[in-house]
């Protein structure tokens, strides 16, 4: 009888044979360093930790971070509820909040998947209006692109003290709205837009000013309808709506708010849902609450239909993944065994 000796060769090597059909203990070779094969390129996960240590400088990128307009409006809001605790009054006069009750349940049409449009940009609005007021004048670099007296959107002529006076919620609420209105924006669109526009802030290390804030807003909303949007508004739509501006102006803003953000226009659903969710907290704070209507029976049912759907899809889920671990459990363990060689 011959010797004892696996049919397959191990994909392991441990032995190996010299010329005289011996076998011999295996000698790996020595690794090379990153110097020795002339590649320096910076593992991915030692880029990995940086962006651990400015987490809490991005709010557009990370889920955990504070939004920027949120903490900006803080100041405003604890003056204002201290003002109205030493007078004694409603900020909007009598009690019109209105609370569900047995009979009667009311809720807002503003889900994060589909928010309520005009609500949406009162509140981008209204959080662009916190950083201008409260933004920081020292140490801040001027980029020349988004300056209303270099690049004016209009051809009257832009008053000298463009630059000393800050505009007020209205007036940044009248020139989104008509932009959303005229290009149909969508209400996702312009959360997007404040994700963009607080990314360049962090980015680019700037502040919105009273000279720069519409051409900045201008150049997020032209961003993100392009990415959002399936049917995305041209260059040249834009200059239909602002009549004055140049298509090689808009092109050219469009490129260097581009080169501002690195070029990262992601947005992860995280972040999207954290900016919905402060955006409603903002309106809160504000007494700018969407609007409440009562349920009525067509809407229990709609909903009702909504739920039960997802509860199937959630039942047929967890029986896909309970047949995955019966059919593992039921795998049968295949093992070397040995042979005799004649």
């Amino acid at each position: 009888m011959g010797n004892s000796t696996s049919c397959c060769v191990s994909s392991s090597p441990k032995l190996r044979r010299n010329a005289h059909s011996r076998l011999e203990p295996y000698r790996p070779e020595p690794e090379l360093s990153r110097e020795d094969t002339g590649c320096n390129l910076q593992h991915i996960s030692d880029r990995e930790n940086i962006d651990e240590l400015n987490m809490e400088y991005n709010p557009s990128d990370h889920p955990r971070a504070s939004t920027i307009f949120l903490s900006k409006s803080q100041t405003d809001v604890r003056e204002k509820r201290k003002s109205l605790y030493v007078n004694h009054q409603h900020p909007s006069g009598p009690m019109r909040r209105k609370y569900s009750s047995c009979s009667t349940i009311f809720l807002d049409d503003s889900t994060v998947s589909q928010p309520n449009l005009k609500y949406t940009i009162k509140c981008v609005s209204l959080a662009i209006y916190y950083h201008i007021k409260n933004r920081n004048v020292d140490g801040r670099m001027l980029l020349d692109i988004f300056d209303e007296k270099l690049h004016p959107l209009s051809k009257s002529e832009v008053p000298s003290d463009y630059d000393k006076h800050d505009p007020e919620q209205k007036q940044i609420y009248r020139f989104v709205r008509t932009l959303f209105s005229a290009a149909q924006l969508t209400a996702e669109c312009a959360i997007v837009t404040l994700v963009y526009l607080e990314r360049l802030l962090t980015y680019a290390e700037i502040d919105i000013c009273p000279a720069y804030w519409k051409r900045i807003v201008l150049g997020a909303i032209l961003l993100a309808s392009k990415v959002w949007d399936d049917q995305a508004v041209w260059n040249v739509d834009y200059c239909q709506i602002l009549k004055d501006i140049t298509v090689e102006d808009m092109n050219e803003l469009e490129r260097q708010f581009l080169e501002l953000l690195q070029f990262n226009i992601n947005v992860p659903s995280s972040v999207y849902a954290k900016y919905y969710f402060d955006l409603r907290s903002l309106s809160e704070a504000n007494n700018l609450s969407f609007p409440l209507e009562p349920l009525s029976r067509d809407k229990a049912q709609k909903l009702e239909a909504i739920s039960r759907l997802c509860d199937d899809k959630y039942k047929d889920l967890r029986k896909a993944a309970k047949k995955r671990s019966v059919s593992a459990d039921n795998l049968t363990v295949v093992r070397w065994s040995p042979a005799i060689i004649s």
